[in-house]
Parts: structure tokens; C-alpha cells; sequence
């Protein structure tokens, strides 16, 4: 393989699937301890269990924050942080306010971002949904989040398109290596996983984690993915 890595290390194992329930989640968390992943992304209602069963392992655990819209107010995205925080979350993937940024109230949404990090003591993954923005839009909208305080730059929330390389490498070339980015949407493969890394990705949003790390294992080696395609990375 063109670099020497180990993508378990990278990836946040992903379960946004609306009919997702306890035994499946339940389930994603025990894959994450199995292998080692960065961390587990959850909805905000199951995050007390995923802290539970994640308690004193090496997986964080994720949640979203206006999700997957990005159009809840700033009080209500600012409520649901502190409420996954006291749940037991230690990162926040928060999707930032589309709507505002094409109006140009950049105002607007640097505040609502810099509330969240300070006012919440987690590392805020800023969602841009880069699919949705114009070229210009996505560069405006990364150094917005960059200045506002995030940790990570993330592509998408993975319902309104995937990660590209393009995207990556442009997030690097403003992150300049001072922050984390996280690539999500549409990677089901080990070979993707490599690309996005080569561009600069340091985190992996992926529902495909068992299938990735099967490819990895044993390159021949293909499994079937339960996960729905629709509301997961």
C-alpha cells in the first residue's frame, strides 16, 4: 500500500441510522472495542449508553449536534451540547447553519460555533457539508469554523453527499496541519480510506468500519454491511 497505516486508529464507527436501536448500538460499540476505532458516532439519544459500555476504553464517543440540517437555532444546538457532554459524549460533530452562510451572515455563524466550543469543554468536529457549497462557500465556511475554535474540519454529515479527495486536500491547505479533519460520507472501502488520508484526513467517518478493517486484514475478503445507506456516513 502506498502508506503504512492501521485505519482503525482513524475511524469513528458510525451508526446514524433512524430505525437504529439499543441492540444495535449496543452492538457498534463492542465492534469499536474489538478494533481499536477512534471512536463510536451516535445519536444524541444513546450516547449515556454508549458512554456505559465505553467506559475506561479507548473508543471516544461521538455525537451530533443539529443534525443532519444544520437549521436548529444556536440556544437549541448550545442545549443539546451541554446535554451530550453531561451524557457522557467527548466529541461533537455540529453541523453549522448552511442557510445563514449563503445569506453572508458569517457573524452569525462563527458565533454559534465559538458558543459551542467554549461554552462546552469537547472537541467540536464543525460539519460543512461541502456538497452544498460552492467552492468559495466551502473555503469561506472552513476558515470561519477555524477561527470560531473547532478541533476538526468535517466534509459532510453523509445524507447530502460524500468525502473527495479535492475536499481534503482543500481543508488542508487552510488548516495547515493546526486542526484535525475529518472525511465522512459515502467511504466504504479501504482503498478510499488510504486516498483521504494520503489528502490529509485524520479522521474517518464510516458505517463500513468491519468491512474497511476486514480489506485491511484479509485484502480479498469482502463482507456484507447491515448499516442503511440512508442517514450514515
Amino acid at each position: 500500500m502506498p502508506i503504512d497505516i492501521d485505519p482503525a486508529a482513524y475511524i469513528d464507527h458510525t451508526l446514524l441510522d433512524p430505525t437504529a436501536n439499543r441492540e444495535r448500538i449496543s452492538e457498534l460499540c463492542h465492534q469499536a472495542d474489538r478494533f481499536n476505532f477512534a471512536s463510536v458516532c451516535v445519536y444524541p439519544c444513546y450516547v449515556r449508553l454508549a458512554a456505559e459500555l465505553l467506559h475506561n476504553k479507548r473508543p471516544q464517543v461521538s455525537t451530533v449536534i443539529g443534525f443532519p440540517s444544520g437549521a436548529t437555532t444556536s440556544a437549541t444546538k448550545l442545549y443539546e451540547a451541554h446535554e451530550a457532554n453531561e451524557n457522557g459524549a467527548t466529541e461533537l460533530d455540529v453541523v453549522i447553519n448552511l442557510g445563514w452562510l449563503k445569506d453572508g451572515e458569517t457573524d452569525a455563524v462563527h458565533r454559534e460555533i465559538a458558543e459551542i466550543c467554549e461554552g462546552v469543554d469537547l472537541p467540536v468536529k464543525a460539519i460543512l457539508e461541502m456538497g452544498l457549497l460552492t467552492p468559495a462557500e466551502q473555503k469561506l465556511a472552513a476558515e470561519i469554523c477555524l477561527d470560531a475554535g473547532a478541533a476538526f474540519l468535517k466534509t459532510s454529515t453523509g445524507w447530502a453527499g460524500g468525502a473527495t479527495v479535492e475536499q481534503i486536500k482543500l481543508l488542508k491547505s487552510i488548516t495547515k496541519g493546526r486542526i484535525g479533519i475529518k472525511a465522512s460520507g459515502g467511504i466504504r472501502s479501504f482503498a478510499q480510506v488510504v486516498a483521504l488520508i494520503e489528502a490529509g484526513a485524520t479522521r474517518i467517518g464510516t458505517s463500513r468500519g468491519l468491512q474497511i478493517m476486514a480489506e485491511f486484514t484479509a485484502p480479498d475478503l469482502r463482507i456484507s454491511d447491515s448499516a442503511s445507506d440512508i442517514g450514515v456516513d
